[in-house]
C-alpha cells in the first residue's frame, strides 16, 4: 500500500513527471548543437579506426553519449518521485512518519516506489536512445547485449533511489528539495562523465568520476548498448582499451581495469551501502 501510494502521487504531478526527464532533453538538446559533432571528430580523426567503420562514428558517438543520458535519467527521475518522502515531513505528513511503523519498511516503501517510477522513466529514455541509434544506421543489439541492458537498468535505478533518497533525509522541506533536485540534475551529467570524456579532464576530477558508484551505470551501459560498435570500430586490443579508458566505457584504477561485472557488484554494494545509511538517517532523526 505504501508503495503504491508513492507511485500514485509521482503520477498524479504531471509537470513532476516532465521535470524528472528534463535532464533528458537537456542531453538530448547538447547532443543535437555541438557534443555529437566534437565526437564524431574526435572518432574520425582517430587513425586505428577499421575504414568500414568510419562511416559508423555518428553511430558511436551517440550511443557513448545517449547511454550516459539513461544512467542519468536513473537519478534525476528518482528526484521526482522521492518528493513525496520530503513532503511527508510537513504538515500531515508528520502523522504518518510518526506513526508505529517499522522503520526499513517506510525506507523500503519510498526507494521501491521511487524505483518503480524511475523505472518507467529510464526505460522510456532507454527505448528513445535505441530508437535513435537504430535510426542513424546501428545494429540491433544481441540477446546477450539485452540481458546486459536489462541487468544494467535494474541496479541503476536501485542505487540511484538509494542515493538520492538517502540526500533526500537530511532534507526537511520541499522547497529546500525542489533548490537541492535543481543542482543535483544540473551536476550529475558533469560528475558522471556524460558532457566531457573522462580522459580529457584533469586527473583529479577524473578520480572523483571513477569512486561516483553512478558512473559504473553509466559505464555498463555503454558496454551493453554500443560495445559490439567499438569493438567493430577498434579491432587492435591496446588500442580499444584507450579508447575504453578516455571515454569512461572502462575505468582504471592503476594495475585493475573495469568491467561490465565489476561496475555491476559497485552497483550492488553501493545499494546497501545507501538503503543502510538512510535507515540509519532516518532513526536518527525520529530519535530528536
Amino acid at each position: 500500500m505504501l508503495i503504491k501510494r508513492n507511485i500514485t502521487i509521482f503520477f498524479r504531478d504531471k509537470a513532476n513527471v516532465f521535470f524528472s526527464l528534463l535532464a533528458v532533453f537537456i542531453i538530448i538538446a547538447l547532443y543535437a548543437l555541438f557534443l555529437g559533432g566534437v565526437m564524431e571528430d574526435s572518432f574520425a580523426n582517430i587513425p586505428g579506426i577499421s575504414p568500414a567503420s568510419k562511416d559508423k562514428v555518428n553511430v558511436i558517438s551517440a550511443g557513448l553519449i545517449l547511454s550516459g543520458m539513461v544512467a542519468v535519467t536513473a537519478v534525476t527521475a528518482s528526484q521526482g518521485a522521492l518528493g513525496v518522502a520530503v513532503s511527508d515531513k510537513t504538515g500531515a505528513g508528520k502523522d504518518f512518519l510518526t506513526s508505529p511503523v517499522n522503520r526499513e519498511k517506510t525506507v523500503f516503501s519510498y526507494i521501491a516506489g521511487s524505483a518503480v517510477c524511475s523505472g518507467i522513466m529510464s526505460l522510456l529514455a532507454l527505448l528513445m536512445s535505441l530508437g535513435y541509434i537504430l535510426f542513424l544506421g546501428g545494429e540491433i543489439p544481441t540477446a546477450q547485449s539485452f540481458g546486459m541492458i536489462f541487468i544494467t537498468l535494474i541496479l541503476s535505478v536501485l542505487c540511484g533511489n538509494a542515493f538520492v533518497y538517502f540526500l533526500s533525509t537530511f532534507i526537511n522541506t520541499p522547497s529546500a528539495f525542489t533548490a537541492f533536485s535543481t543542482v543535483l540534475g544540473t551536476l550529475i551529467g558533469f560528475v558522471m562523465g556524460i558532457y566531457i570524456p573522462i580522459g580529457q579532464l584533469p586527473e583529479g576530477v577524473g578520480w572523483v568520476i571513477k569512486c561516483f558508484p553512478m558512473s559504473h551505470a553509466a559505464s555498463m551501459f555503454k558496454i551493453a548498448i554500443i560495445g559490439d560498435e567499438l569493438g567493430a570500430a577498434f579491432p587492435d586490443e591496446n588500442l580499444r582499451a584507450e579508447i575504453y579508458r578516455i571515454f569512461g566505457v572502462t575505468f582504471s584504477y592503476g594495475d585493475f581495469t573495469s568491467g561490465f561485472w565489476s561496475s555491476a557488484l559497485v552497483l550492488v554494494i553501493a545499494t546497501l551501502i545507501f538503503f543502510g545509511l538512510s535507515v540509519l538517517s532516518t532513526n536518527l532523526q525520529k530519535k530528536s
